[in-house]
């Protein structure tokens, strides 16, 4: 259940804000015959120096265009002058609380992926790569689990989506991570070239070889990757 805090006229007002709340519905002034909205405005600094999200929304009887400005400005979610709509207040009240979980959630959920890629560096080597959602944690755990089985694994994905990387740790979290590391780009490769990439060439062998030509499975022998 939300927590809203609603200050006004209150001796209280010192030792509200150790309270664990949700909202603050704040007034601008607090002492008798008092309109600045100076009070109000300090007791908003105060609040955000302790505790920067929390929305807060500001009422009072003496609206200042210019104080309103500056405070939302500063971070207040809202300005209302009294006497205020309710339906509006409630709205606003309504929306700010549903923002605020979703923020907390979504938080949470951040904080929750950062221990589990620090769990999986701590675990694997994961040759630099840095990445920051979950999908990409998903892959990376499998390329690190599948390493460790003395299997082929093929690796697919459109151009640029990162399977070199996926590969370099594959190999790194091997049996044969002390051994080469071979890539080819056979699209690059006109299709005359590609036997003699691949498997090598005697000099000779075509327009231009002037000497033999190792191909990049003698490059990689004993290695899975390629």
């Amino acid at each position: 259940m939300p927590t809203v805090l609603v200050i006004d006229d209150n001796p209280a007002v010192a030792s509200a804000l150790e309270v664990d709340i949700d909202l603050v519905i704040q007034d601008m002034n607090f002492s008798a015959d008092t309109t600045s909205g100076e009070e109000g405005v300090m007791l908003f600094g105060a609040i955000r120096a302790q505790q920067p999200d929390l929305p807060v929304i500001l009422l009072t009887a003496w609206t200042h265009l210019e104080s309103a400005v500056e405070l939302v400005r500063a971070g207040a979610a809202d300005y209302l002058a009294k006497p205020w709509d309710d339906h509006k207040l409630m709205a606003t009240v309504t929306n700010l609380l549903e923002l605020g979980q979703t923020q907390r959630d979504l938080q949470q959920r951040r904080g929750n992926e950062r221990r589990q890629q620090r769990a999986i560096a701590s675990q694997y080597d994961l040759c630099g790569m840095v990445f920051a959602d979950s999908a990409t944690e998903r892959v990376v755990t499998m390329a690190c689990q599948v390493a460790r089985a003395p299997v082929p694994v093929l690796i697919r994905g459109a151009n640029g989506s990162g399977k070199e990387c996926i590969a370099r740790i594959v190999q790194a979290n091997s049996s044969v991570r002390d051994g080469p590391f071979v890539t080819v780009n056979c699209g690059a490769l006109p299709a005359e070239l590609i036997e003699a990439e691949l498997f090598g060439a005697d000099a000779g062998a075509y327009t231009g070889a002037n000497k033999a030509r190792e191909g990049k499975f003698d490059a990689g022998a004993g290695n899975r990757t390629l």
